[in-house]
């Protein structure tokens, strides 16, 4: 009964986290236009942009994070808590993508905005996209999904990497759970994310050849 009123309490809390409406990632200047896998080389330097729903969605696990690390001070199992703080790491996703890109290209920059890459004049443009779903009382679909997309110096378009899992977790939010048994659920989170990520990897190393 003290775990589940404990947790009721952390329910309410990330309650009030809510994810942002997924938008499509504003590429609007980024001409339409497919040019050659081809062109794609571990040679090439690389210059990265985040898109909106980027931004907003490191913010959301920003959010849930810091919920979790402070919410219900004392008064929540630390397996319970230390299970949402693992799982909702908000550099996770970020940390990873960045080292792919970094693994499969000479030189890999992010910039604030598109001017200031184009004056750059990178050899290939990635528009970088990502989403994440997590557990609240309301919601028990977990979702991970991770996307980049390749233009050349002409901003045409070549091609995308990506990485995409979705999961309903069984609630968590129910009497007569053991501690340990929600946690292992909560923690489904993070591995949803990892799968992604993973998949990620196989996309991205499946466009570029070697240079």
């Amino acid at each position: 009964m003290r775990t589940f009123i404990q947790l009721a309490l952390m329910a309410l809390m990330l309650g009030t986290v809510v994810v942002n409406n997924v938008a499509l990632a504003d590429d609007s200047h980024l001409l339409p236009i497919v040019s050659s896998v081809d062109s794609l080389q571990h040679t090439q330097s690389v210059g990265v942009l985040l898109s909106d729903n980027t931004r907003d969605n490191l913010s959301y696990l920003e959010r849930y994070h810091d919920m979790a690390l402070n919410g219900a001070k004392d008064a929540l199992d630390g397996r319970i808590r230390q299970a949402f703080v693992n799982s909702s790491d908000p550099e996770l996703a970020i940390d990873w993508l960045m080292n792919s890109l970094q693994g499969s290209f000479l030189s890999v920059t992010v910039y604030d905005n598109l001017d200031a890459l184009v004056q750059a004049h990178p050899d290939v443009v990635v528009m970088l996209d990502t989403h994440n779903q997590l557990l609240t009382q309301r919601n028990d679909q977990v979702e991970a999904r991770f996307i980049a997309r390749f233009y050349d110096a002409n901003l045409q378009y070549i091609a995308k990497a990506e990485g995409s899992v979705h999961k309903q977790v069984p609630s968590v939010w129910v009497r007569d759970k053991a501690a340990p048994e929600i946690a292992a659920q909560i923690e489904q989170q993070r591995d949803v994310q990892l799968d992604a990520l993973k998949q990620f990897d196989a996309s991205l190393k499946a466009l570029v050849r070697a240079g």
